[in-house]
């Protein structure tokens, strides 16, 4: 499958703002899930429904496989956990949430759920999580690892106190990727193609007089490799901190989108709102690229190049001669 046509199919999206599990996902069995759970199984929930009844049905369990991102999921059930050890002892622990003291366990009942059988991960970088999910989640699948991915960014609000809680982020993103042609044999609808690709500037080497250059270099690269053609028109959001890294980013996309402003959105202390620009970013003129960029403090950088509607790349980033899109049922 090296080479597969990946679109995005399904996409879901769920506030924490006035979130009711009960509505959400059902009055049952979702009670004591941790809040990142609960948020990124209803987003799944919307991403499948809006790819259509039998999206999930149409591919084989062993191969479904699932990859999120999250920087904030276990932050606050860890430091209850470590009240309750200091205060009671392990003893006091809740048989229910104990076992989310691992993070790889925040995706597992969707896993479970759903019958995501070919692999599930868990990406943890700080802010390019969500994008390592995407990113990681297609090379399985142009390996041909699994044939349908679920992947996105989850996070839940940090406690009063912690570090970044005052632009803490709270909620989830979901995307449905699969190939362009199982897309179109069961009626379905692409409603775009994404691409990822991640690197790494030293934060000293971005504080320094050619940190723009050197971010501009790393921008322009990435934005080969996804097959956006010098030149060619393309809009961008940049999701960037106030760290050297963030100020060297925004000076390359001054420096990149000179003929046309590229928009600046302050960065939460997670992973899902680069995650969300990229799914709304779907919504856009058919055709037209436009880029979500994300840097965190330190030195993690992320590019994803969004192609609403037919046009766009392959999930090795390899630009698509033929672009497919399926018929609007």
């Amino acid at each position: 499958m090296s080479g597969t046509d990946l679109v995005v199919a399904g996409v879901g999206t769920v506030s924490a703002d006035g979130f009711d599990f009960r509505a959400a996902l059902g009055r049952r069995g979702y009670k004591y899930l941790p809040p990142a759970s609960q948020y990124f199984l209803a987003a799944a929930k919307r991403a499948l429904a809006g790819a259509g009844p039998d999206a999930l049905e149409a591919t084989e369990p062993e191969r479904r496989g699932a990859a999120v991102g999250t920087n904030s999921a276990a932050l606050a059930l860890h430091r209850t956990m470590d009240r309750t050890v200091t205060e009671a002892g392990a003893e006091g622990l809740s048989p229910v949430t104990a076992p989310y003291f691992s993070i790889n366990l925040f995706g597992s009942r969707l896993a479970t759920e759903h019958d995501l059988k070919g692999f599930n991960l868990t990406l943890t970088t700080p802010r390019v999580a969500g994008f390592e999910a995407l990113r990681t989640g297609q090379r399985a699948l142009a390996a041909g690892r699994a044939r349908l991915l679920i992947a996105g960014a989850t996070e839940e609000a940090l406690p009063e106190g912690e570090p970044g809680a005052d632009t803490a982020e709270a909620g989830a993103v979901a995307l449905l990727l699969e190939p362009a042609a199982s897309v179109a044999a069961r009626g379905g609808r692409a409603l775009g193609r994404l691409g990822v690709r991640t690197s790494f500037l030293p934060p000293p080497m971005a504080a320094a007089a050619d940190g723009g250059g050197r971010a501009a270099a790393l921008v322009r690269d990435a934005l080969d490799a996804l097959g956006h053609r010098p030149g060619a028109p393309l809009g961008a959001t940049a999701v960037l901190d106030g760290s050297p890294v963030g100020e060297a980013v925004a000076a390359a996309l001054e420096e990149l989108t000179a003929d046309e402003k590229y928009e600046r959105v302050p960065a939460g202390a997670g992973a899902l709102a680069p995650v969300a620009r990229a799914a709304a970013a779907l919504d856009g003129s058919p055709g037209r690229a436009h880029a979500v960029v994300t840097a965190a403090a330190e030195g993690h950088l992320a590019v994803c190049l969004v192609t609403p509607g037919g046009a766009g790349v392959s999930a090795d980033g390899e630009p698509m001669s033929t672009p497919r899109r399926a018929d609007d049922r």
